[in-house]
Parts: C-alpha cells; sequence; structure tokens
C-alpha cells in the first residue's frame, strides 16, 4: 500500500555561505518548529525555513535592514501561539514558501485578529459617517461653497465627556 502524503514539494533551496542569511535560516526552521505539528505533517522544517529565506533574498538582493525585518516578521508570524493555522498550512504546503515570503501583515493575521480588524473598521466607519436623511432646509445660513441662502444642514450632537456624536 503506497504511503499518502500530507505535504507538497517544492524544489530545494540552493545553500549558502553567508552567515547573516544561514543564521535566517536556522531561526526560520526553529520557529516552524515551534508546535509539534511537523512532527504529525512530516515536514522539513530546514528546508521549509531555507526555501522561505531564499525567496526574501531572491527580493532584496542582499541582508539590509528590510530583509531582515521581513525575516523577523515571518518569525513571530509563524511562532505565534494565537496562530497555528499559519504554521500548518506552510507545514502541509496549503501556504508555499513563495507565498510565505511574500504575505503581509494583513494576511498572515489569525483569525481572532482578522475579525477584530474588520469590527474595528466596520466600527470607525459607522462612528464617522453623517446622517443622510436628508437634514433640514433653511435660509438661515449661507452655504460656504455655492454662498446661496437655500441649503441643507443637520445637526450633530457630541456627547459632553467622550467628544464624539450621540445616537
Amino acid at each position: 500500500m503506497p504511503s499518502i502524503s500530507l505535504i507538497s514539494t517544492f524544489p530545494q533551496a540552493p545553500s549558502t555561505s553567508d552567515s547573516v542569511r544561514i543564521k535566517c535560516r536556522e531561526m526560520l526552521s526553529q520557529a516552524l518548529q515551534a508546535g509539534d505539528d511537523y512532527i504529525a505533517i512530516g515536514a522539513d522544517c530546514d528546508e521549509l525555513g531555507a526555501q522561505i529565506e531564499e525567496y526574501i533574498f531572491c527580493e532584496f538582493k542582499n541582508t539590509d535592514p528590510k530583509y531582515k525585518n521581513r525575516v523577523r516578521s515571518r518569525i513571530a508570524n509563524l511562532k505565534d501561539i494565537k496562530n497555528p493555522n499559519l504554521r500548518k498550512s506552510v507545514l502541509c504546503g496549503n501556504v508555499s514558501p513563495d507565498r510565505m515570503a511574500k504575505m503581509t501583515a494583513q494576511e498572515m493575521a489569525s483569525d481572532e485578529l482578522k475579525l477584530i480588524r474588520k469590527n474595528l473598521t466596520k466600527e470607525a466607519i459607522r462612528d464617522h459617517q453623517v446622517s443622510q436623511t436628508g437634514g433640514t432646509q433653511t435660509d438661515l445660513f449661507t452655504c460656504g461653497k455655492c454662498k446661496k441662502k437655500r441649503c441643507t444642514y443637520t445637526q450633530v450632537i457630541y456627547h459632553p465627556l467622550y467628544n464624539t456624536p450621540l445616537r
């Protein structure tokens, strides 16, 4: 009976003699080993770490601070206890090393953090929108744009303690 592999395979990363790159590869490998998932999945964390590092290096072409920041953010996100799905996705091959090297912070965020950001965005939009229900017609004010007397206004009452509109 043939064995079924849970992981996708990718081409082997070329070796390097640069001490900074070697250290980054080691740290990425350690981050991938943060949980015991890699044992059950059977992933080669050293090779995956080397591939991720290789794609990051290909983008920056050197080991400057931008390169190091990119590697550092990958390590932090892979080690994140609240985001084991990212690590598992990389170990299984659902997220390729190339994709992992280029992901934004928003894309790497845990599902919980994505939900919090979504709710905060909705709340911020809601708090900063003025009601569009028509307002009140008057000729007591002069329009600041067209200088005519016939205009519509909407009154917003602010909460005295929080300086935010009352609903």
